[in-house]
């Protein structure tokens, strides 16, 4: 009886993410997932009373406007002073991470919106070990940092991770560029005149500057259950998973060089190889992962052109095809993969197999992980067994669902 209860109060102290739980989307889906947080003090009614109502957090509001106000006066043609206005600095940043940790009561709003969406979500699932208060900070500094990367790589032409597929679409080095950053700061202004949200501002100023340099592919074929994987996601509901060694066969993209050409040579090879595992029954789904990544600012989604040519060519129905249109990198057609797996309710702890060609599928096995730490922060599989030069297993990790908002096309 004491070993019971033991395990019942560590299990108490460690709560986990809830596949069943449903993500808060409000009406931006760019928003809620790069800033998960800020999309629930938007959308909770308690929670967002209480920040509106904190006088501290109240007035930084009204500073930041003050702020812009000032620097459409001011700024001329000086790109940095309408950015710095719009961004949030490093003591902005501290000072309502302490405040959001003191308001912090697990009875009160924010209790309830940690316990009831940022925890069961997993999408802070790295600091799911701190306590609630510490827990809510992070998050808040997560968001707040995301703001400011969005805004340094789309208004002011910093580096972004991937230059050659993610940079910014305007020419920061146009003698009158500066000036242009009169107009989508003074719309920030003018949006958020009237609001009390200590955060709006900032966040308001990354999402406009996604949105005029096209790179809101991450709301792209969302919410995608009811969509483009409908077919899949109502037949996952119906399948017997003890009948299948593998719960998904993952076919990770292969953009081409050439903006005229749909699909590579790539994409269709990885495409074959992942159904003649499929007609060999080892699952029930295959999962096409690829976001529109190559060339720079193509118009052909990589998952997309793979699910048709698997449906039309391949003779693969369509309740068997999986897509996951947003993934840039390998590193995160794995994340991705686990990521929709969680969501509509597979397995966890059976195995995925990844198809591709010999030298992806020898990288998947080996040292990707060590790349998923390095540039996502997280591993979000463990590789298995090695079945040919082509398939590799792989074991789904819930650290995949925290979120990456440096990735803002797929975060």
């Amino acid at each position: 009886m004491v070993m019971l209860c033991m395990t019942c109060y560590l299990f108490a102290q460690q709560p986990a993410p809830d596949p069943r739980y449903k993500l808060v989307t409000g009406d931006h889906i760019v928003q809620c997932k790069n800033y998960y947080l800020l999309t629930l003090l938007k959308q909770d009614k308690e929670a967002r009373k209480m920040v509106e109502g904190d006088t501290a957090l109240a007035n930084m509001a009204q500073r930041k406007l003050a702020g812009l106000a000032n620097a459409l006066k001011t700024c001329g043609n000086t790109a940095t002073c309408y950015t710095e206005q719009l961004k949030l600095s490093g003591q902005e940043i501290q000072t309502v991470g302490a405040r959001l940790a003191a308001l912090y009561n697990e009875n009160n709003a924010l209790g309830k919106l940690v316990k009831q969406h940022l925890i069961p979500s997993g999408t802070y699932i790295l600091f799911q070990k701190e306590s609630g208060a510490e827990l809510l900070r992070k998050a808040w500094e997560q968001d707040a940092m995301g703001i400011n990367f969005a805004i340094g790589v789309y208004a002011e032409g910093k580096k972004a991770n991937y230059p050659l597929i993610d940079s910014i679409s305007f020419n920061v080095n146009n003698p009158r560029y500066g000036s242009m950053l009169y107009s989508p700061a003074y719309v920030v202004m003018q949006e958020c005149a009237a609001s009390r949200l200590f955060f709006l501002p900032s966040l308001t100023a990354s999402l406009l500057f996604i949105e005029i340099n096209e790179r809101d592919q991450a709301a792209d074929y969302e919410p995608m259950e009811t969509t483009v994987n409908k077919a899949a996601y109502d037949r996952i509901q119906t399948i017997k998973w003890t009948s299948y060694k593998y719960s998904v066969i993952l076919v990770p993209g292969a953009g081409p060089e050439d903006p005229a050409v749909p699909l590579s040579a790539g994409g269709m090879l990885r495409c074959r190889l992942a159904a003649i595992q499929y007609q060999k029954g080892l699952a029930p789904f295959i999962m096409v992962s690829g976001g529109k990544v190559h060339p720079y600012k193509t118009r052909y989604n990589e998952a997309e052109e793979m699910k048709r040519f698997l449906i039309d060519k391949l003779h693969i129905p369509e309740n068997a095809v999986i897509m996951e249109p947003h993934a840039r990198h390998t590193t995160t057609n794995m994340r991705n993969a686990v990521r929709l797996m969680f969501r509509y309710g597979m397995p966890m702890d059976k195995p995925g197999l990844a198809s591709t060609e010999r030298g992806q599928s020898t990288w998947i096995s080996g040292t990707l992980v060590e790349r998923c730490k390095k540039e996502l922060d997280e591993v979000p599989y463990k590789p298995g067994e090695r079945l040919s030069e082509t398939e590799v297993e792989f074991y789904p990790l819930l650290d995949a669902l925290h979120i990456d908002p440096t990735e803002i096309m797929d975060p």
